[in-house]
């Protein structure tokens, strides 16, 4: 099923063609093997979910216990190849919400970045493959899971001052664009 997210990736890179993170995704993921399980000790592909209020005003974040940052919500593909689901069911498991409106099926932001040792776990590389959802701040009840020290709508000019990291404010700017195409 490699196929199919390299269809994905090659879209990306038209849309944005001055970004380096799809040309060495599509290197990983056509030169090695294993690429959506953990035993992959050299790196793995994550899903993970972009979450905005229909204003695009907020976004849900998880502050991450294992990394200790305000992060979008995102996990392990765990051998699953098709992201999007892998994406859309770690964004339910860490927010407890049950309801999530797909954007658009096209991935919203890529991003290579390396998790550091912990315990038994060497350092390693995450291929992450980002999708945008949109979720009711009103209507869904927030459920902080075990994975979190807390999840909350942050207001997306508030983002900078909880993650200042180039990946995080990427997908910042990608909104804003989003949210003046609205109004």
């Amino acid at each position: 099923m490699i196929k199919p997210l390299e269809k994905l990736i090659e879209v990306y890179m038209c849309d944005y063609p001055f970004e380096k993170a799809p040309h060495e995704m599509l290197n990983f993921l056509r030169d090695e093997k294993d690429v959506f399980s953990t035993d992959n000790k050299n790196g793995h592909f994550t899903g993970s979910g972009w979450i905005v209020s229909p204003d695009k005003r907020k976004i849900l974040m998880t502050h991450h216990k294992k990394i200790g940052k305000w992060l979008q919500m995102g996990g392990h593909a765990d051998g699953e190849s098709y992201l999007l689901k892998v994406a859309l069911r770690e964004v339910k498991e860490e927010s407890g919400f049950e309801q999530f409106r797909v954007v658009t099926k096209k991935i919203f932001d890529l991003d290579i970045h390396d998790i550091p040792k912990r315990n038994c776990e060497s350092v390693h590389t995450h291929y992450d493959v980002r999708f945008l959802f949109e979720a009711d701040p009103v209507n869904e009840t927030i459920v902080v899971s075990s994975e979190s020290h807390d999840v909350a709508w942050i207001p997306i000019e508030k983002i900078a001052e909880l993650n200042p990291e180039t990946s995080i404010q990427r997908m910042v700017e990608k909104t804003l664009v989003l949210k003046n195409e609205l109004f």
